[in-house]
């Protein structure tokens, strides 16, 4: 008790003891706010390692439009090349209409669907921009939410962690 005393010597009551001030208290709002991201993704991984269960988004499939079926096999194979993701679809051709320069544009186009992990998606964003022929090539993706447990698990065996 003598820690106390030193800490917060006895005053009158009208004094009291020192508050923090508002700055710490902002500064423990901040980083509690900050923190949160990276502690739910801790604890989702701790629980889902502990359970062996699927934490939803962890894994994404990406959209990538192609040209023609070479291009979309060239990418297709520079993703695989780089262990960016785990499997790569090559969808046939398929009409596309869209707006390109203030024009109505109609095209057929190759898909690929690309799996991989979600914390993947920036650098095959970045990957597949800087080899795409395109000036502005649809690299779009979507995290998966459910699925068979033994594929998302190769998916994860499959595509190394960042």
């Amino acid at each position: 008790m003598e820690w106390l005393s030193q800490r917060c010597p006895l005053q009158p009551a009208a004094q009291g003891c020192p508050r923090p001030g508002r700055g710490t208290l902002l500064l423990v709002v901040t980083l509690s706010l900050l923190m949160y991201p990276v502690l739910r993704s801790l604890a989702l991984q701790l629980h889902s390692a502990v359970t062996g269960s699927y934490v939803s988004g962890t894994h994404s499939i990406a959209f990538i439009n192609c040209l023609n079926e070479q291009i979309a096999k060239d990418i297709a194979r520079a993703i695989m090349d780089k262990k960016l993701a785990a499997y790569v679809n090559i969808l046939p051709k398929s009409s596309a209409l869209y707006f390109w320069k203030g024009e109505l544009e109609e095209s057929t186009e190759i898909l690929l669907l690309v799996k991989t992990r979600t914390s993947k998606i920036g650098e095959l964003s970045n990957y597949v921009r800087s080899i795409h022929p395109f000036e502005i090539p649809e690299i779009i993706s979507l995290p998966i939410d459910q699925g068979n447990p033994l594929y998302l698990k190769w998916i994860e065996e499959s595509v190394p962690r960042d």
